[in-house]
């Protein structure tokens, strides 16, 4: 079964890794956990995505749509990137996200992939 792993940032995590100088230690800690999926075998596809700034939501009304620059949600952290895993369970979905290097405050929703329908 599928399984996406939404990884949500800090604030603190999105300067980390747009910082130049802190770049470099951001990804040592993440890519030792991309590769481990890899070898697993259970990679489908993943993204990392640009700060919550760069964001435009829609929202669907009664009276049609809104427009709004930023993200919708208003917390701490914000959606980072997402790997889409092919997995036995739920259980193992959780070992694998439980295993993302995530700083204090981080967070990671877990949701399966609804199958294609015919």
């Amino acid at each position: 079964m599928q399984y996406s792993l939404l990884f949500q940032l800090t604030p603190a995590e999105y300067k980390r890794r747009e910082n130049p100088e802190e770049y470099a230690a951001f990804y040592a800690a993440f890519m030792p956990y991309f590769q481990a999926v890899k070898d697993a075998g259970i990679f489908v596809t993943g993204a990392g995505l640009a700060e919550p700034e760069t964001a435009t939501t829609i929202r669907w009304t009664e009276t049609g749509t809104e427009v709004q620059d930023g993200p919708f949600a208003d917390t701490k952290e914000q959606l980072g990137g997402f790997f889409v895993i092919d997995v036995p369970d739920l259980d193992t979905a959780m070992e694998w996200a439980s295993r993302y290097p995530a700083q204090p405050g981080g967070g990671c929703e877990i949701r399966p992939v609804l199958p294609p329908r015919n």
